[in-house]
């Protein structure tokens, strides 16, 4: 699948960083480990960037997170982007045993860690939630990843905004409107702001739900989210309209998510 994406013309192909779901219809679900098949990715393709949509920093000591990264843009060759998140699925924190309370505040710890190691530094530091010791990371990174962050919580944005390249959201949070995109880029663009950046220094990325079939129950999208569907240029049109409220990178989603759909999406990829 992921070789299809990097054919058919694709920049980048990323993992749900997820351990469990249990959705309303009483299905199960969980990915195969996000690291560990970036990883096998990175080996297997040539040009797509490669992600995490977004890892939970919950789920590694910071440091042991901060060396995967390390690792995988090296295989890579420099293509890796690392997208963080604290994490939002109650469920899957509960059923491996991860503390669920706290969530800014471990993120605010682990972020300064892994930023700080990926960057070359030594790093002694002694929070709450988290300590190292002089930790560093060898071998050295040459280039370090990409940092994308994947929130709307006021507290992760602030510590993550002055650092990150990158800002990303879920299709559900602004409904996959251009509208609700735009309300929610204006809000990034102050706390940009407020955080002492230059908004136009983060780009904006969000997850696009797109429904190619629609008998297809392999996502189910919150209430209200509007996907967008067949034909290939309704689709087109509705990517060049977030675009034009101010989305620079879209990450689509699709329903179903097959080798076939990704090769038919991209008669959609021509079009733009």
């Amino acid at each position: 699948m992921a070789r299809a994406a990097e054919e058919v013309g694709f920049d980048s192909v990323w993992l749900g960083d997820h351990l469990l779901y249990r959705l309303r219809d009483g299905r199960e679900r969980g990915p195969w480990d996000t690291f560990s098949l970036l990883a096998a990715l990175a080996a297997v393709t040539e040009r797509v960037q490669l992600g995490p949509l977004v890892a939970c920093t919950a789920w590694h000591a910071p440091g042991i997170l901060a060396r995967k990264a390390a690792t995988i843009q090296e295989i890579s060759g420099g293509r890796f982007v690392l997208g963080l998140g604290a994490g939002w699925n109650e469920t899957e924190f509960r059923a491996f045993g991860i503390p669920y309370d706290h969530r800014a505040s471990r993120f605010e710890e682990a972020f300064e860690i892994i930023r700080r190691l990926l960057d070359g530094e030594r790093v002694t530091f002694s929070g709450r939630f988290h300590q190292v010791d002089d930790a560093v990371l060898l071998p050295r990174v040459e280039q370090r990843p990409k940092l994308m962050i994947g929130t709307l919580g006021d507290r992760v944005l602030a510590a993550a905004l002055p650092h990150v390249e990158a800002w990303n959201i879920w299709s559900d949070w602004y409904r996959n409107t251009p509208e609700g995109f735009a309300e929610l880029n204006a809000r990034i663009t102050e706390a940009a702001r407020s955080a002492g950046r230059n908004p136009d220094e983060i780009e904006r990325s969000a997850c696009v739900y797109v429904k190619l079939d629609r008998t297809s129950n392999e996502r189910q999208p919150d209430e209200g989210t509007v996907p967008l569907e067949p034909p290939a240029d309704h689709i087109a049109a509705g990517l060049r309209a977030l675009a034009d409220a101010g989305l620079q990178e879209a990450i689509l989603v699709l329903d179903p998510i097959t080798k076939r759909s990704i090769r038919d999406i991209g008669e959609v990829l021509a079009l733009l």
